[in-house]
This record gives C-alpha cells, sequence and structure tokens, in this order.
C-alpha cells in the first residue's frame, strides 16, 4: 500500500525523496532494487545524478529506474525507438487520410505530458485526452468544445488505429497501455519505489502507480493536491487525494513568507475536495501589493516571474520589457538569440585584442555582410579548424576580414536587423548584462510550476473559457492561482484586470 507524503509549495518535497533514496543506498539496498519515478525528465534526472554523485554510480548501469513512467514503459517493453510514432509518420498519415495533421519532432523521453504527443492538432489531443483518462471517445468528445464533428473524429480514431497496425506502430499512450496489458513480464520488483509528482497522474497512469505498487516492498507517492493544475491533460487528483493507507505532510515552507502565506490559504480555502493539511510560512513577512500595470514596479534587480492564466495576457509585456531593455527569458527562450550574444561580445573581444572560438566568428560572420565587411568567398572559414582560436589580425590576414577595431559591435555587424540592434543598445544603457542569465522570466502559471523568483507578479485576468469553466469546476482554477501566488519568495504584486467581470478575485 502506498504511503502518501504531502509537499506543500516549497516544503522540499522532491528533496526529500532524493534524501529518502541516499538511506536506501547507505541501508545496503542496491541501486538496480530502487525506481525513482517521475513526471518530468527533470526531476528524474535530478535525483540520478544525486544518486550517482553520491554513491559514485554510473547512471545508465546503476540506476536504470530512475525515470519518467513513459520512459519505464518504453524501456521495459518490447518496443522499439524506431516504433515510436514520429513527425513524419502524421505527415504521411495526413497524405493518406486527406486532412492536414501538422506534425513536430519529438524526444524518446518527453519533458512533461504536454510533450508526449508528436502533432498538436486537436483531434488526436481529444483522442488521446480519451485514453488517458479511460473514458470513451465518444463521452470525451461529449465532454469538449472541439469544433469538429464525431463522424469525422471517430473517422480519424479508426484509421489513425489501423495505420499503427498495420506498420506495427506506437505513440506514447500506446506504451502505458503495453506496459499495463504485459505488466506481469515486463515489471521487475522492487525494494523500494518512490513516485514523485503523484497529484499529475492521469487514470492509464494510476494504473501503472498499482502494478509498481504491487510489485514493490514499499512505495513512497509524493505530490500535492493544491498544485493539481493539469487536469485538462486528463490528471486525475481525487485518486491521489482519496489512497487508502497512510501519510505524512511536509509542513514547513522555505520559500514562502507570511503575507504571501495568507493569500495562499486564502485561495486553497476555496478548493472543496483537498486534502486538509497544515502548512506554516517562513519567519518572515514578505509583500503583498496591489497593481494596475507593470510600469508601477521597477524590474532593476531581483528574479521575476511574471505569470499569467492566459498565455495572451503576456504578448504585450514581452515587447515592453524589449521596449523598457530588459533581459528576460520567454517560452524557454531568451529575449535575445545566443547566436547574438556570441557575435557581439566576441567581436567586442577582438576589439580588445582577445582571441575567441571558431564559433564565435561564425557567428559574426553571419551578421557581417559580404564584400563591404568580408572578402566574397571567405565568409564559411574554409580551413579554419574547431579547435582554433583567431585574433582580429588572423581574420583580417587569413580569413577574409576587411574592416577592423575602427568600428563598434553594431557598426561592424551591418547585417543584425534593427529590432535588436536597438534592443542590445537599450539593455547596456540599462546596465543590463544582455549575455548574462536573464532575472525575469514571463510564463503562464502552468509554465513556472516547480519555479520561484524573489518577486512574483501574477495577472488576475481570466480568459473566457477559464471564466466558463470557473462555474462547472472552480476547484481547478483555485489550484491554478495558488501555484501562482506560491512561487513568490519575497514579493507578491497582484496585477489588477482589465476586466474586472474576467477576473480572478484575489
Amino acid at each position: 500500500m502506498m504511503f502518501r507524503i504531502f509537499g506543500p509549495p516549497g516544503t522540499g518535497k522532491t528533496t526529500t525523496l532524493i534524501n529518502m533514496v541516499d538511506k536506501a543506498l547507505d541501508s545496503g539496498i542496491l541501486s538496480t532494487q530502487i525506481a525513482f519515478l517521475a513526471f518530468t525528465r527533470k526531476a528524474a534526472n535530478e535525483a540520478k545524478q544525486r544518486a550517482s554523485e553520491r554513491f559514485d554510480l554510473d547512471p545508465r548501469e546503476d540506476l536504470p529506474y530512475f525515470r519518467t513512467l513513459h520512459s519505464l514503459a518504453l524501456s521495459m517493453s518490447d518496443i522499439k525507438s524506431s516504433q515510436v510514432i514520429q513527425k513524419e509518420h502524421y505527415d504521411e498519415f495526413s497524405k493518406i487520410i486527406g486532412m492536414y495533421f501538422k506534425g513536430k519532432s519529438i524526444d524518446m523521453d518527453p519533458e512533461d505530458i504536454s510533450e508526449c504527443n508528436p502533432t498538436d492538432h486537436p483531434i488526436f489531443g481529444l483522442i488521446n485526452l480519451a485514453r488517458l483518462r479511460k473514458v470513451s471517445l465518444r463521452d470525451q468528445y461529449n465532454e469538449s468544445n472541439i469544433d469538429f464533428p464525431w463522424n469525422t473524429i471517430n473517422y480519424v480514431d479508426n484509421c489513425f488505429t489501423k495505420y499503427k497496425n498495420q506498420y506495427n506502430l506506437y505513440d506514447f499512450t500506446d506504451m502505458l497501455e503495453e506496459f499495463i496489458k504485459n505488466s506481469k513480464t515486463y515489471c521487475p520488483s522492487f525494494k523500494i519505489t518512490f513516485l514523485d509528482e503523484a497529484q499529475d497522474l492521469s487514470p492509464l497512469q494510476w494504473d501503472i502507480a498499482h502494478i509498481l505498487d504491487e510489485k514493490s516492498e514499499k512505495m513512497y507517492a509524493a505530490g500535492d493536491d493544491d498544485q493539481a493544475i493539469y487536469r485538462w491533460a486528463g490528471a486525475d487528483v481525487d485518486h491521489f487525494i482519496g489512497l487508502e493507507g497512510s501519510s505524512e505532510t511536509l509542513s514547513q515552507s522555505y520559500r514562502v513568507p507570511s503575507a504571501i502565506h495568507n493569500v495562499a490559504e486564502s485561495i486553497v480555502g476555496r478548493i472543496r475536495n483537498r486534502y486538509p493539511k497544515k502548512y506554516n510560512p517562513r519567519d518572515v513577512k514578505g509583500n503583498v501589493q496591489h497593481i494596475t500595470t507593470l510600469s508601477d514596479i521597477p524590474m532593476d534587480e531581483g528574479s521575476w516571474l511574471i505569470l499569467s492564466q492566459a498565455a495572451y495576457n503576456l504578448n504585450p509585456v514581452a515587447s515592453d520589457l524589449r521596449t523598457s531593455g530588459y533581459l528576460f527569458n520567454n517560452k524557454g527562450h531568451r529575449s535575445i538569440s545566443e547566436r547574438i550574444s556570441s557575435a557581439v561580445n566576441g567581436w567586442e573581444r577582438l576589439r580588445k585584442g582577445r582571441k575567441i572560438p571558431l564559433e564565435d566568428v561564425k557567428n559574426i560572420y553571419s551578421y557581417m555582410s559580404s564584400g563591404a565587411r568580408v572578402k566574397r568567398g571567405f565568409k564559411r572559414l574554409i580551413g579554419a579548424n574547431a579547435d582554433d582560436v583567431f585574433s582580429m589580425s588572423d581574420l583580417q590576414q587569413y580569413h577574409g576580414l576587411l574592416v577592423g577595431d575602427e568600428l563598434i559591435w553594431h557598426k561592424a555587424m551591418d547585417k543584425l536587423p534593427d529590432e535588436d540592434r536597438a534592443y542590445i543598445t537599450k539593455m547596456l544603457k540599462r546596465g543590463e548584462k544582455f549575455n548574462g542569465i536573464p532575472r525575469i522570466t514571463i510564463s503562464t502559471i502552468h509554465g513556472a510550476k516547480g519555479g520561484e523568483a524573489d518577486n512574483v507578479v501574477l495577472f488576475t485576468d481570466l480568459s473566457p473559457a477559464a471564466d466558463d469553466s470557473m462555474s462547472l469546476n472552480g476547484d481547478d482554477m483555485h489550484r491554478v492561482f495558488y501555484v501562482g501566488v506560491t512561487r513568490a519568495k519575497q514579493n507578491l504584486f497582484i496585477l489588477e484586470a482589465d476586466d474586472l467581470s474576467l477576473s480572478y478575485n484575489l
């Protein structure tokens, strides 16, 4: 029977599990008898890295069961990587069926559930959701607002099943189903199993969790039902709440100060179906402030998360931050590309008499015009070795460079886009290190789960769809804003909604 560990925000849930792995290894349990299964690849790799470093283990050979559930299902089954559905299969299927389903390349071990499908088409999203939830496709269709007729959905599902069977192909949900069907053959026995972020598991994934429980002498399932924000992707938090057996709660937060904790507690007080738990803040007050515009707050120091329930609210934020000369992360990408940063920094190092690697030279040349800045035929740097470093004179003498240290970066690289040239100039005037690690991240609340920052700006705007869902299941939206509020380590700035009729009350 699973032992549950409830970990409210900042209480060190994953760290607690990793410490338990350490104790298990210290007690003499073999590393190959321990499973650490996480909802995300990042969490699984963190546990794997720590165990391998502390006990001098080979991550691949000695820790084979530190992975995501999808990865476990693939590695334990007879499915080969070449049989896993990829972008080209959706492209081929589109031609066969006469409908276009844009494919995308995916990792064999996706980071999380949102990256498991090689297509973002809503028809396949609906089909996959029904399978993860273990409900009929018709029932899932009736619950959805998808803009396709039932006959089309059913036709695509039947055709794709035949296509997979014909070519012996599997998608990621097939992997889970195959593992469950043949678990007696596929699933090894364990001394101890750890399952992280259990609140995010779908009913299909819970089937695997219970198989692992039967195959383990001890099993620990860790999570926080108050942070269960993936119901839209099939997560079944009610299953986690309703599990039989003992539990403990990690009650001390090392992140959330008392003023922000009060806001968080007011939110979870609205959640109807939850596991009651004691949760204490850090012994500092912190600050909560209501604002009407982002310009009300300076963001020159500290780390920042700018969060919104709806992604479209963040588009003007990115534009405003660029205009103001701030460096930031958006959707996992820096606001100025690594390539441009490399080129600008590389050129300024050359002007100071330093040498730079070939990759920096290539980046610089890519923003210089042939004939005016680099001799024609030299931009490909033919004959240059990857391990070489180059000075300004080296490039002028042997590699066709026509200009020198008399030109600063924005004059030397005449093909640099005007908007990036202006943006870097603004950052330099502000004193931002544009080649550094961004202090500011803009993200949806879902995208920031697991993250934290000194300062959090939280949009209270709701999308129309989110507002509609509030009347159907308010618990889901309460959990989303609970996650948003509890990312803050020092200051929480609550941004008033443009339309108060479409806002979350904080």
